[in-house]
């Protein structure tokens, strides 16, 4: 041992003995070792330091306050806020982080919630929550039964019942402690099961059915009481019979009646508000523009710190050598980069060209403002004040660019590094103008305050209501039945024997003829009310079947006749078919909405629905029609439906969906929609 140290001694006397020259050239080799290290290993983590970096910020937010609440979602969660979720954070008993963020469909909640806590260095419960609910939950270092808690939030409550509402129910079972929680979860796992509650708030459209049945009972009660208590005092005259009540007992009671209605509807239907969203402040509006607009003042390219980083460093230095390089030429000029999530929550309520205006406003400079979601993956650009063609930029521009492809798609970065270059290689080839090229103002986006605030009970279908229930009074109810069972049996006596089912052809032509959809609308009608026997057999093709006839007046011989409207007959052949293949088990909702008679769609895609320049519309679309749109685009046009008798200006026929404004026209809505939109025109709710 003793000899091993003095050797160790001597070999260290050798090496001071070399001096400083032996010194500096072993720096040098080492620094020269970690130079080429580092430029290796760069690449190969840049993807890693995406989610790190948003944790690292996250958990800056959280050192300086344990609520953080996001700018993004102010129409839902702004961030006045705050003390709320501050308030509710402190009754769980144990140190409680939380982060209210949007919902990214690229990020593991779970593992975000870790990584900001691996960051933070602090044990506590970390709760993440979305634009709806509490999102995700975990504890460490401390005993809360956050599981139990998420489960509980997830079956006692609604999907409307709102973020802040879902985290005080989550608060509250955590307080409860572990095994009264563990209880309590699965005493509502086995009581919902696969059954939601019912929904806590409603929707314009329902309000609209609670004045119209308000209104009809508000006049259809009253005048029923009177035609009732006059018929019965009639029949006692004519009997000979003495009158038996005061004159002033029916007038009395109609009115009291009218009373009864107006007081009860006030009081059952005295919902105000159609979500849970609190009513955001001016401030709240704003912040998230300020921010964006503070950051690309400081960068022409600004990543959002609360969304995964979706270019690495070797992306961004390219990105901004490419913006540089394009305002030092001749006719370029600044081009501002925002990789910001668009949200209907958010001040812009997800309109890019409206954010962008508002972002431009607050940097006070021209030039081309870019908006890339690293959520979606999609990519807005908007002149403001560049001397370039921006127009013929937006039409040469590959889809592929702006919208992405399934390559994209599949990337968590939507590989939105290579298509921000090859957007700058487009617009570097794009021709300049003379003058400055400046957007149309973007139309403003709904009132936040109104935005959730339900219509008045007695205003709205409340009128129309009004007439229906005196018209309602006047049939009895007996005599509408009788009529209803005469029309119906004649109207089965009178129609003709139908083809087989298994007879009918399923064609789809993209210019059908009128003789064409007559005899199909005949067919398929004819062959759907044969088989539709039972009305708990299907309810949607009591429906199908039910809008078709009201299409018809009722009436089925109609189809064949001449002159009935091709769009009326469309949406018959497409109600027909849906109706048959609901009473066969299939109840998909979504039809074609390229040519409906291609039948069930299997997706909605971004489809070109010009021949001439990139006008684009999100349609379902059936499976040829989807290999179609990414394959070849520029064939979607010509496979579009076109009606006969529609003919433009230029002697083409438009689209269907333009050359009508009827019930046809809400088919891309799905098949739901269409027969909401037939019961609409036809008053019939």
């Amino acid at each position: 041992m003793e000899a091993a140290t003095t050797n160790w001694q001597h070999a260290v006397r050798i090496r001071e003995s070399s001096g400083h020259r032996t010194r500096v050239l072993c720096l040098l080799l080492a620094l020269c070792s970690l130079t080429a290290l580092f430029a290796t290993a760069t690449p190969a983590r840049a993807a890693d330091s995406a989610p790190a970096t948003q944790a690292a910020y996250l958990a800056e937010r959280l050192r300086e306050n344990p609520v953080y609440v996001t700018d993004q979602l102010p129409r839902e969660i702004p961030r006045s806020a705050a003390p709320d979720f501050a308030r509710l954070a402190k009754r769980t008993g144990v140190p409680t982080y939380v982060l209210v963020l949007p919902a990214q469909s690229s990020v593991d909640g779970r593992q975000l919630l870790g990584a900001v806590h691996d960051r933070l260095g602090r044990d506590g419960l970390y709760v993440l929550v979305d634009d709806s609910a509490v999102a995700e939950a975990t504890a460490y270092g401390v005993n809360a039964p956050a599981d139990a808690a998420s489960t509980v939030t997830l079956y006692e409550l609604p999907y409307d019942a709102g973020p802040l509402l879902s985290f005080e129910r989550f608060v509250d079972v955590i307080a409860l402690g572990g095994e009264k929680a563990t209880a309590r979860a699965e005493a509502a796992r086995e009581k919902y099961g696969d059954d939601e509650p019912a929904e806590m708030y409603i929707g314009p459209s329902d309000r609209n059915n609670q004045s119209f049945l308000t209104g009809i009972l508000l006049t259809g009660v009253p005048l029923l009481i009177l035609l009732v208590a006059g018929y019965a005092g009639r029949r006692r005259r004519r009997s000979g019979a003495g009158r038996r009540v005061p004159r002033w007992v029916t007038p009395g009671a109609a009115v009291l009646a009218a009373t009864a209605v107006a007081l009860t509807a006030a009081t059952v239907f005295d919902q105000t508000r159609s979500s849970a969203a609190p009513t955001p402040t001016p401030a709240d509006l704003s912040a998230r523009v300020e921010r964006v607009a503070a950051g690309l003042k400081q960068d022409p390219v600004y990543a959002d710190p609360e969304s995964p980083r979706v270019l690495d460093a070797r992306q961004l230095d390219r990105l901004h050598d490419r913006i540089r390089d394009f305002r030092r030429s001749a006719g370029g000029g600044p081009v501002f980069v925002s990789l910001v999530p668009q949200t209907p929550e958010s001040e812009s309520a997800g309109d890019a060209m409206l954010f962008a205006a508002a972002v431009h406003a607050k940097v006070r400079q021209d030039g081309l403002y870019v908006v890339a979601d690293p959520d979606d993956g999609t990519i807005d650009f908007y002149n403001h004040g560049l001397r370039r063609d921006t127009d013929s930029l937006f039409l040469d521009l590959p889809d592929s660019v702006t919208f992405g492809d399934s390559k994209a798609d599949e990337a968590d970065d939507h590989l939105l590094g290579e298509r921000l270059d090859q957007l700058m290689t487009f617009l570097d080839k794009t021709p300049r103008t003379d003058r400055p090229v400046s957007e149309p103002a973007p139309a403003p986006a709904p009132r936040a305050a109104d935005e959730k605030t339900l219509p008045p009970l007695f205003a709205t279908d409340f009128w129309p209501g009004l007439f229906v229930g005196a018209f309602l009074a006047l049939l009895l109810s007996g005599l509408v039945a009788g009529v209803t069972w005469t029309v119906t049996a004649l109207r089965r006596r009178r129609s003709p024997e139908p083809e087989p089912a298994h007879l009918l052809p399923v064609t789809s032509p993209t210019e059908p003829s009128a003789s064409y959809l007559r005899r199909t609308a005949h067919a398929e009608l004819t062959t759907l009310t044969r088989e539709f026997t039972d009305l708990d057999e299907s309810v949607r093709a009591w429906d199908c079947l039910d809008a078709a006839m009201l299409l018809l007046d009722g009436d089925p011989d109609r189809a064949r006749r001449p002159g009935t409207d091709p769009a009326t007959l469309t949406a018959v052949v497409v109600l027909a078919r849906a109706g048959r293949a609901a009473l066969a088990g299939d109840t998909d909702d979504l039809c074609c909405g390229v040519n409906p008679l291609h039948g069930t769609a299997v997706s909605r895609h971004h489809v070109r629905v010009s021949a001439e320049g990139n006008r684009r519309r999100l349609l379902p679309v059936c499976e040829p029609c989807r290999d179609t749109a990414i394959a070849q685009p520029s064939g979607i046009p010509g496979r579009l439906l076109r009606l006969p008798g529609t003919a433009s200006g230029d002697g083409g026929r438009p689209p269907y969906y333009d050359a009508t404004d009827g019930p046809l026209s809400a088919l891309p809505g799905g098949i739901a929609r269409l027969i909401d939109k037939v019961r609409e025109t036809a008053g019939v709710h």
